[in-house]
């Protein structure tokens, strides 16, 4: 997903107003840019961890989660700090013409959403669309499949809900449930047969499994 959405960003930057030539911040440009922010805000380390902070701002992003809206939920001084901080970050990163790895799902899906002829010819140029592990997939990725496929419905994913364990970094369960409902016509095919484990570990497996309350 971030590599092609890199792409189509540096294609068609104008549209979201970026520059063609966007920087994109890896984890350690991340980690300094919040540690200046906790430090001009005197916010000491101990109270909140530059990691802690940086991973619920990549969290709320990836719930699509604008800082006003994380300041307007927020139920103790230490998510007030966090909201700060993430407002501050959001600022950092437009003042250096900086992406971070969630802004390239963001922009995209904004770019999506904003220019019907993009979203268009990008549909109808990516006539089959495979999606893989859809029980990890987020918001924003479900929203960018949903319009890559839209003009053609040619679309396959492929996925465990048992299996979903990447729900501390945005991934969202109700991707692959509802997945039926978003497209009705899909054919769904069980892949039953299990040739990586046990039998032990599989009744093991079987017994908490048969405890989800979403199954």
């Amino acid at each position: 997903f971030h590599a092609l959405c890199a792409r189509l960003l540096r294609r068609e930057a104008s549209h979201v107003g970026l520059s063609r030539d966007f920087v994109i911040y890896d984890s350690s440009d991340q980690l300094a840019a919040v540690k200046q922010i906790l430090r001009d805000q005197q916010v000491d380390d101990s109270f909140l961890a530059p990691r802690a902070a940086l991973s619920r701002i990549s969290h709320a992003k990836n719930r699509m989660e604008s800082p006003a809206a994380m300041l307007a939920r927020r139920s103790s001084y230490r998510d007030d700090v966090v909201a700060r901080v993430y407002d501050e970050y959001v600022k950092t990163l437009a003042a250096s013409g900086a992406l971070d790895f969630d802004d390239l799902l963001l922009k995209t899906v904004e770019l999506f959403e904003r220019s019907e002829l993009v979203r268009t010819s990008y549909s109808r140029r990516f006539r089959f669309v495979m999606v893989d592990e859809y029980q990890d997939t987020n918001r924003p990725q479900y929203l960018l499949m949903r319009r890559l496929a839209e003009h053609h419905r040619n679309l396959t994913v492929v996925g465990d809900p048992d299996q979903s364990i990447y729900a501390w970094r945005g991934a969202d369960i109700r991707n692959i449930l509802d997945f039926e409902t978003d497209f009705p016509e899909a054919k769904v095919v069980m892949l039953e047969r299990n040739y990586r484990s046990t039998q032990v570990i599989l009744e093991a497996a079987s017994a908490l499994i048969a405890n989800n309350r979403n199954r």
